[in-house]
């Protein structure tokens, strides 16, 4: 059965509804946290690691992973250039205690 139209209202105007501010991003509890390095550590580390920047793991620069350093956030809106820098993620370790990684920023996903 269907109720009698009287009791029906019309729904409001979507236009007439307020604006809802956008939500800061918030982390996931499993996402680490992602440090985006300056120049100056990241030569230090490649001398470390001793390994090219070339054969270092990509991390795209659209990926919500770099969205946890809040260097991250101030550097991309103040317009800085981000492609090449070095970013470092930390895990937990049951058996390191944490485990460290070291990534670069690229544009696009580009299967090189």
């Amino acid at each position: 059965m269907n109720p009698p139209t009287a009791r029906r209202t019309k729904r409001k105007a979507a236009s007439a509804a307020p604006a809802v501010p956008k939500r800061p991003f918030v982390a996931h509890h499993l996402a680490p946290p992602h440090e985006v390095l300056g120049e100056d550590e990241s030569r230090t580390i490649l001398a470390q690691i001793g390994s090219p920047i070339e054969q270092l793991p990509r991390i795209m620069l659209s990926d919500p992973g770099l969205q946890t350093d809040p260097k991250y956030a101030a550097l991309r809106d103040g317009g800085e250039n981000l492609v090449g820098r070095l970013v470092r993620v930390r895990r937990p370790s049951p058996t390191a205690g944490e485990a460290v990684a070291y990534r670069v920023i690229v544009a696009t996903g580009g299967g090189e």
